[in-house]
Parts: C-alpha cells; structure tokens; sequence
C-alpha cells in the first residue's frame, strides 16, 4: 500500500508571527520556517505504518514556493521514500488556497494511486481546516477528520476521532483521506545519518501549470491585526470587595 502525505511550509510555531506596517498580513522577512506540526504528525504516522509492514511506500508532497524543498527534505529525513515539489508561488507570502491545493493534489492522487492519504488536520497559519474534506469530496473518497488513532485492517481504516462528546471510531473503506489530529502521535526527530541519506532521495521538482491547475487567489486579505494587549487586573483588597468586583462584571 502506498501512503500520500502532504505538508506545508509555515512560520516555526515557537517563533512569534508580527503584522506587516500596512496591514497587509504577515512579515515572513528573516523568520524561521518549518514543517506545520500537523503535518509532522502525519509524515509520522505514515511512516510508523511502513514500519508495521501496512505501507510499502512513504510519499510526500508539498505545494508553494521553492523553498518547501527544505520541508520535503526534512520529511525524508524522518523516513519518507520520496518527494514532490509542486512550486505553485514565486512570493513566500502567497498562500495557495485550499481548493487549490486539494485540486492539485487530486492530480497528484490521479498518477500515484495511493490507498490513503493521510493530512494534518488545519496548517498552523491560516487554520483553515479545509484541504482534507475538498480532495475527499474531488476524489469520491471517504474521509476521517481530527484522527487521535489509526489502525488498518484490509481494506479498511478504523479512526478513533476526536469529537465534542469525547471519542468516536468510525469505520472507512480505503482508499480514503484520514487528517491527523495532535493526540495521534509524537513526531520523531530526524537524525543526523539520516538527514544526510535524505539528500540522495528522490524529490520531483513540477509546477502547478504541469497540472493544468489555477491558483489564482479567489480571497482578498482585507487587513491583519495583531492581538489586543491584555488589559492590567486590578488588586482587591478582600473577599466582599472581589465579590462585589465579580458582581459587576456580571460573573456572579
């Protein structure tokens, strides 16, 4: 069985994102980048299927701007076989849209046939959470969002998902389209030997025109706005003082 994971190249998620002057988004000058760690967890899972004999072949693949080569690469260096690279930008701050990216992936699916593909559940930068359900519905598949465990079975995929009433496991026929969720796994770290080995694996350069897809953006940034500062609290000077404090605020 082969395994199609696709990953994105975001804003390292211990690094604190600043609003460009104009307000036109986010200032990506100089700031480290990294895999999304949704992403992360689902190159693992792959990976943790091949190593349990369910998966033969670790695809990744990842769609913007040149640089995500590096983010292929680390994802080899975890142990993924190969790679795609489908530059789609020229700009670090064009974001291709999740249609977009699902109808290129659906091509990508088209010529590799994979029996699953397996998403992080939303990128960390614009938490849109899309991607996975549009290819579902492009390809006819079945999907399995926010998966917190795996588990195959032939021809089908059991997901323990995480939903607002605790737990659900539902039962999927492959192929299918399954999105990680934090809980699934603890990513691994790429080793040095293998972060050399990861150089000699293959890694396909294609662009979005090879495709015969449109990327153009049908969203307009309107305007980014940093986070208001939280407000200073005030010190009380006894219990009936805080409580009449709580009363105001309409908490009691």
């Amino acid at each position: 069985m082969k395994v199609l994971v696709p990953v994105k190249r975001v804003i390292d998620y211990n690094v604190k994102a600043r609003v460009k002057a104009d307000g036109s988004g986010v200032d990506l000058a100089n700031v480290k980048m990294s895999m999304n760690p949704f992403d992360e967890i689902a190159v693992e899972e792959a990976i943790r299927l091949k190593g349990k004999g369910v998966a033969e072949e670790v695809v990744v693949v990842s769609i913007g701007v040149k640089q995500a080569a590096e983010t292929l690469r680390t994802a080899l260096a975890m142990g993924a076989d190969r790679a795609i690279l489908i530059v789609a930008a020229d700009d670090v701050h064009t974001d291709i849209e999740p249609l977009a990216v699902a109808k290129l992936l659906k091509a990508v699916v088209d010529q590799e046939q994979p029996k699953l593909v397996i998403a992080g559940k939303q990128a960390i930068d614009n938490d849109m959470n899309a991607t996975g359900q549009m290819l579902s519905a492009l390809l006819g598949w079945g999907q399995a969002a926010f998966a917190s465990k795996i588990e195959i079975d032939g021809e089908k995929a059991r997901v323990t998902r995480e939903v607002d009433g605790g737990l659900q496991t539902i039962e999927v026929s492959l192929p299918a389209i399954v999105t990680a969720d934090l809980r699934l796994n603890e990513p691994r770290y790429a080793s040095l030997p293998n972060i050399m080995k990861a150089k000699k694996k293959p890694l396909d350069e294609r662009t979005a025109a090879d495709y015969g897809v449109d990327v153009s953006p049908r969203l307009t940034v309107v305007s980014t706005k940093e986070p208001e500062g939280r407000k200073a609290g005030i010190k009380v000077g006894s219990v009936d003082e805080l409580v009449g404090k709580l009363k105001e605020a309409g908490v009691i």
